[in-house]
């Protein structure tokens, strides 16, 4: 096992190890004589990157959707206590409560991917062109996706495009520390990563769906491009219809290999119990035997749950789900006000979620998401390998329907291509007809809401989505769930004077490690002056 110490000054040190193991890690990472000599090292190298992002695939959820106001917080119907309660689930972020820490370590990956581009563009001779651009359009996309995610979440943020390395003499701490780039700027580096992915794929658009391709590229270019049209952040401006133009343009090719490569599969719940279905577009694999999701605290707890609570039936429930034993504890919990939108001809509802309650009176509601539960194996074990999906074709339509709204073109028809799925030989009554912006921008939030629980969109779609007045509707109490406590409370995400929450904090310990660091706007002390 080889060990090697990489140093920012942006984050305390970090130990990374590799191991001969491709599910660990990559195999090797600076300077070793007996790497980057073959191509089967450098694809070796691509899949530990993927392994890296199936590694910290929580960052979905946590800075993507835990925000959102669709998760309960404080105690759970089984009286367990919430994590991420506060500050995350309930917005009560602080520069002393920042609810994570060292820029959700998502610097260590993209090291790893800086490393991989400086190698494969400068060195390995040994290989072709066109072999060297496939994996480097993979890089590029992978680093593009994870400074979209800390964009979002920060805005401005150090921009770190190397390796910095601790071999020989130990350097001056002050060379190794990075200031944070403006949000214009980091913004325009995440473009540019996005064009040299797509640059670098060229015409080549295999698709593996589970490994990062073209189509996935094209995907994060629309993601990108829409929240740049969109979402004012400090010294960039929402770039409005030009952008729109742009992310419209990137989905054509997913939208014209529909019913080829990309299509609603026609039960919902196969979109997760069926690996490498049609309508997935990029997913991280998960296995039996080799690694599996964390949905396992979003459904019950085996010790609190058979035989104590009650079904829709009125009659006590066992251990329903099939679990097994295999959980212990319940951490996370969706609002019954989020099941409530739901109308009982929708099959997402029963498909995502298993009511129960306290009482054969239905008191005490409590939700089991079902998404992610996995299967049954061989030995007779709950096994919670469902794959993490990142992209699929709903999303693509979903976009699209944003894209045409705030073009000013009609945009029901891509709402009610989701519909159909969802509602089935019942979809003519529940049809939706095209409304003004404002509607349209709500019932579009509100089909994500149904389609994507547990998929980690949910904070960045109520940041992006906006109200008749373009103001966020993190601001609107209309687009909050309430929480079960207090069903009654409708209250927006946000206060109106509270805008600077729609970005995090810099946690202390991240602040005190590099003298060039500045705190988000906002939150006190030096705070960047963007």
């Amino acid at each position: 096992m080889k060990k090697i110490t990489y140093i920012l000054g942006l984050v305390s040190a970090m130990t990374i190890t590799s191991c001969d193991v491709l599910d660990l890690s990559p195999e090797d990472f600076y300077g070793s004589g007996n790497f980057w000599n073959t191509e089967s090292q450098v694809e070796r190298y691509v899949l530990g990157l993927h392994n890296d992002l199936r590694n910290d695939y929580t960052m979905f959820h946590i800075l993507g959707e835990a925000r959102g106001g669709t998760m309960r917080y404080g105690t759970s119907s089984l009286n367990t206590s919430l994590s991420y309660s506060s500050p995350i689930k309930d917005n009560a972020l602080t520069a002393d409560n920042t609810g994570i820490t060292g820029w959700n370590g998502l610097y260590a990956n993209i090291m790893q991917v800086n490393h991989f581009i400086d190698q494969v563009e400068n060195a390995c001779s040994f290989m072709e062109d066109k072999d060297k651009a496939y994996y480097l359009g993979q890089a590029y996309g992978l680093r593009a996706l994870y400074y979209f995610m800390l964009y979002r979440t920060y805005g401005g943020v150090p921009k770190i495009t190397d390796v910095k390395v601790l071999s020989g003499e130990k350097p001056s701490p002050e060379s190794l520390y990075t200031k944070r780039s403006t949000p214009k700027e980091i913004l325009a580096f995440i473009k540019d990563d996005i064009k040299k992915s797509e640059d670098y794929f060229g015409e080549d658009y295999t698709l593996d769906r589970t490994m990062w391709s073209k189509y996935s590229t094209l995907m994060l270019k629309a993601e990108v491009y829409l929240w740049s049209a969109k979402v004012d952040t400090y010294d960039h401006k929402a770039g409005g219809k030009a952008d729109l133009e742009i992310a419209k343009q990137a989905l054509q090719p997913i939208m014209t290999e529909k019913d080829s490569k990309f299509k609603l599969i026609n039960d919902f719940s196969n979109v997760f119990s069926q690996k490498g279905n049609d309508e997935v577009i990029f997913a991280i694999r998960f296995q039996d035997k080799e690694a599996t999701n964390w949905a396992g605290p979003f459904i019950y707890s085996t010790q609190l749950f058979p035989d104590q609570r009650f079904g829709r039936d009125g009659k006590l429930m066992s251990d329903t789900l099939q679990l097994k034993g295999s959980v212990g504890q319940f951490l996370h919990e969706y609002k019954k006000s989020l099941w409530d939108i739901y109308d009982a001809d929708d099959q997402r509802r029963d498909k995502t979620f298993m009511e129960h309650y306290a009482d054969a009176n239905k008191s005490g509601f409590g939700l089991a998401m079902k998404k992610g539960i996995g299967i049954i194996n061989s030995d007779g074990n709950r096994v919670f390998e469902t794959d993490i999906i990142v992209y699929r074709f709903a999303d693509a339509l979903l976009m699209m329907a944003e894209i045409e709204n705030g073009l000013g073109n009609p945009c029901a028809s891509y709402i009610n291509e989701v519909r159909k799925r969802a509602y089935g030989s019942k979809y003519d009554s529940y049809k939706y007809t095209e409304g003004d912006f404002a509607q349209n921008e709500m019932a579009i939030l509100r089909e994500r809401d149904k389609e994507f629980v547990w998929e980690g969109k949910r904070w960045f779609d109520v940041v992006r989505l906006k109200d008749a007045d373009n103001k966020s509707l993190a601001f609107s109490a209309e687009a909050n769930y309430p929480n079960n406590e207090t069903p009654d409370m409708k209250n927006p995400l946000l206060k109106s004077d509270e805008e600077y929450k729609l970005l995090w904090p810099v946690d202390i310990g991240t602040l005190n490690n590099d003298d060039k660091l500045e705190q988000t706007p906002g939150y006190g002390g030096k705070e960047a002056k963007w």
